[in-house]
């Protein structure tokens, strides 16, 4: 395949933020990553690649995250919810089997109605249509486990893509696309990085680095891409920009400044990118 792969990690609406911020402060630096081959986002990070893919100006969709934020109380992971998914990735042997484990505790989870979800995610989407470029979304099958990228091709919504790719279980509920209901891709990984395999060189943009699990951990990942002969870049949050995004990465308050961290850390960042994306 080749060519060069933007990977969007996710990280809630902090993690939207952040990544907008820092691709708008790398495109004032010259470094223009919207010119990638292969664009794939998990989670918070389909929302960004969606953006991207469909050729939205940087700046406008840096613009989109300074507005005032909602009101309400935020939506937060709830320690339940967590220590499901904690337990389901540390105890089982396959990913498949811990991925439908954290899917069953998504799927009896009470949320809000899914047609809500849906119109809430329709109202933010940053474009309507799949984009002609290659844009792949990451969601689990919340039954088998198993992994679904969505494409064009799929003949998915592109709303229900992202819509499953940003279902956090146990504070969304599952997309039902074709009779199956899916969740957040990030279940699999945050980043999904190894999903960039065959190309030439990789930028990844990963708000939450960590795995929960020892299931898809992002140095087995990056070392699989490497062996194939890819050359990668890993950006994750500095001090500052992990200070603004905080603790809760849903909550929409900290939105503006996440925004506003990532693209001030682009200028230190600049450098190390250019190095992969320009070589």
């Amino acid at each position: 395949m080749g060519g060069r792969a933007l990977v969007c990690g996710g990280g809630g609406v902090t993690g939207i933020a952040w990544e907008f911020g820092m691709l708008a402060g790398l495109f004032e630096a010259g470094v223009d990553l919207t010119a990638a081959d292969l664009v794939i986002g998990t989670s918070a990070g389909s929302f960004v690649g969606t953006g991207i893919a469909s050729g939205v100006a940087v700046e406008d969709l840096y613009a989109s995250q300074l507005a005032p934020p909602e009101t309400g109380t935020p939506a937060k992971l709830g320690w339940g919810p967590m220590a499901s998914w904690v337990w389901a990735a540390a105890t089982s042997r396959k990913p498949e089997r811990a991925a439908a484990r954290v899917g069953a505790m998504a799927l009896r989870a009470p949320t809000m109605p899914e047609d809500r979800r849906r119109a809430a995610i329709a109202a933010r989407m940053p474009a309507a249509v799949w984009p002609e470029r290659d844009l792949r979304i990451v969601a689990v099958d919340a039954g088998s486990g198993q992994t679904a990228v969505f494409t064009r091709e799929s003949g998915v919504d592109i709303v229900d893509a992202v819509g499953a790719s940003c279902a956090v279980p146990g504070v969304w509920p599952p997309v039902t696309i074709d009779g199956r209901r899916y969740v957040d891709g990030g279940v699999r990984s945050a980043t999904n990085v190894d999903l960039a395999a065959g190309c030439d060189r990789v930028v990844l943009l990963a708000p939450i680095a960590r795995a929960l699990g020892r299931h898809h951990r992002l140095d087995r990942q990056l070392a699989t891409l490497r062996r194939g002969g890819a050359s990668v870049v890993v950006v994750t949050p500095d001090a500052a920009a992990r200070q603004a995004i905080g603790r809760n990465v849903l909550d929409p308050a900290a939105r503006a400044p996440s925004a506003r961290a990532g693209r001030a850390q682009a200028a230190t960042e600049a450098a190390r990118v250019t190095a992969v994306w320009s070589a």
